[in-house]
């Protein structure tokens, strides 16, 4: 009986994920990257790439993602002094927020999003151990 139990959670688990309907990045994605004196090319296209990667927003496509120097760094000092860098001892040097700009489309079941909306300016928030660390994101919105 133990056994069943476990098998109709794992049949039933597997349908669910089946089902999601994951946001999705435009084909023609308008990337764009200001210069950077705190991060090499690589690092910023990593982190492009995880919050590419990691859109979800149900009946949502992703349109444009960039990072902008001056605005990040505002960001991430108030992610540190005020926000979870304070809380979990985020480096600067290991912090980068980007923007993005995504459709909502209505398709989806999403009670938070507007449907037929343009999201423009929306911040992503990401993380990592050390220089060499993976991106990850900690935080999203406005």
């Amino acid at each position: 009986m133990k056994k069943l139990i476990i098998c109709l959670c794992f049949i039933l688990s597997i349908f669910s994920l089946v089902g999601c309907n994951k946001g999705k990045v435009s084909n023609d994605i308008k990337i764009e990257v200001s210069e950077s004196t705190k991060f090499s090319k690589e690092e910023i296209d990593n982190a492009i790439k995880c919050v590419k990667d990691n859109f979800s927003f149900e009946g949502s496509t992703l349109t444009k993602i960039w990072y902008d120097e001056e605005k990040s760094n505002h960001w991430v000092d108030a992610y540190l002094e005020y926000g979870r860098g304070l809380e979990n001892g985020a480096r600067a040097e290991n912090v980068i927020v980007l923007l993005s700009d995504f459709d909502v489309d209505g398709s989806g079941d999403n009670p938070v999003l507007e449907p037929n909306t343009t999201y423009t300016d929306y911040q992503w928030t990401l993380i990592r151990d050390n220089k060499a660390g993976n991106w990850k994101i900690d935080g999203s919105g406005y």
